[in-house]
Order: C-alpha cells, then sequence, then structure tokens
C-alpha cells in the first residue's frame, strides 16, 4: 500500500522531464527521486521484524544488589576480649594473627586467649604486613623484641616462689608439720617438708587428725 504513495513524486517528476525534453539534469533529479524513494520501502519494511524480548519469570535477570556481608574491626584498641572472640573480619589477608591470636578460612581474625587487642606492625618479621595480636596486660606493647621470654603460658601468670632458708623451694600449701619442737604423733614436731603427690598428703591427713570416720552398714534384710 505504501509503495503507489511514495512513488507518485517520482513518477510525476519523470513524466514532466520527458515531455519538456530539456536539460538531462531534470532527468537525473528524477531518477534521484525515485532512488530515494526505494531506499524509504526499504527501510519501512525492515523496521517491523520483531528481536526476542526481556525473560518474563523466574529472577534470572533480577537485581543483583545482596546484603552486606558486616566487614571490619569488630574490635578496638585496647579492648578485652576473650578467647573465640572476633577480632576483624575480612576479604583476603589486609590484617594477618599476632601473639595469640588465629585466622579462620574465611580470613577471619580471632583471639585465642584472653587479654587486649592491639593492632601492629613488625618489621623484623615482615616489612609491609599488618598484625593483630592480644597482649595479657594493658600497658604492654607489641611486637615483643625478638628472643625475648613469653609473658604467660597455658594461662598462667608466672609468678616468682618463695626460697626457705635451706634454699628450697616451698609452696604453702603443700607444707606439713610446724617446724617446732612438740608431740610428734600428732604432728606438732615434724619439720616443714614437701610432699610429691597429692594422695601421700591425704594418707598423711588421716593419720595426723584422728581416727578414721565410722563405716555406715544397712540393717539386717535390707
Amino acid at each position: 500500500m505504501l509503495l503507489p504513495r511514495l512513488r507518485v513524486p517520482a513518477r510525476a517528476a519523470f513524466v514532466s522531464a520527458q515531455s519538456c525534453q530539456t536539460h538531462p539534469s531534470t532527468l537525473n533529479l528524477a531518477l534521484d527521486a525515485l532512488r530515494i524513494s526505494n531506499v524509504a520501502v526499504t527501510s519501512t519494511i525492515l523496521h517491523g521484524v520483531r528481536h526476542a524480548s526481556h525473560q518474563a519469570q523466574g529472577r534470572a535477570n533480577g537485581a543483583k544488589d545482596g546484603p552486606g556481608k558486616r566487614l571490619g574491626a569488630k574490635k578496638s584498641g585496647e579492648q578485652y576480649v576473650i578467647p573465640g572472640n572476633i577480632i576483624f573480619r575480612q576479604r583476603g589477608t589486609h590484617w594477618f594473627p599476632g601473639d595469640n591470636c588465629d585466622m579462620g578460612r574465611d580470613h577471619t581474625i580471632y583471639a585465642t586467649q584472653p587479654g587486649y587487642v592491639k593492632y601492629y606492625r613488625d618489621p623484623l618479621k615482615h616489612p609491609k604486613r599488618q598484625y593483630i595480636g592480644v597482649v595479657f596486660q594493658r600497658h604492654w606493647t607489641l611486637p615483643q623484641p625478638p628472643n625475648a621470654a613469653r609473658k604467660r603460658r597455658l594461662g598462667m601468670l608466672a609468678v616468682k616462689m618463695e626460697e626457705s632458708e635451706s634454699g628450697q623451694a616451698v609452696v604453702a600449701d603443700m607444707q606439713t608439720g610446724t617446724g617446732e619442737e612438740g608431740n610428734a604423733s600428732v604432728g606438732e614436731g615434724l619439720p616443714s617438708t614437701i610432699k610429691g603427690t597429692h594422695r601421700e598428703q591425704r594418707l598423711l591427713a588421716k593419720k595426723v587428725v584422728g581416727p578414721e570416720k565410722p563405716v555406715l552398714s544397712l540393717r539386717p534384710g535390707y
């Protein structure tokens, strides 16, 4: 239907050019108009082709913006932590575990001992890495000097033991006797000694304190 309408102006120009028989430029103009009309018809026909549309079902093409993963520092410097507390969540190793800390399989750094958090660098260990450690006193600093003695082991602080006059270390809760002259049968005159095992202490306590407790028995026929 569009083809006759578009070619009417071109046909009229071609007919007028033949009737006049004037300069050939008029014929060229008519041919140009005919070519333009053919291009317009071709573009109009191709414009109506339908292409594939967007998927209508499912969430294959939905939004991809998920919730945040709450990464970053969970404990600040000099904040008290206990074993298992998460100190820093990260993707990759921006921070490395230092003293009394460890790293999970998702690069989460957590504490392995109770203490205070310290963020620090250790040029002797690695010049560019950042470390997170835990110390047992707030005023302590990291990193520790090379070949320095550990501050604590197995969860106990190191305490200096008292020494007796003979030069032997004595522990208060393991002493027996008074060290003075007296009745040796009740343990008043025994010198201060240290027993090797807890079993020996209990046996000695039973002998020193007094007779054993009566043994309870059931009535006949029970």
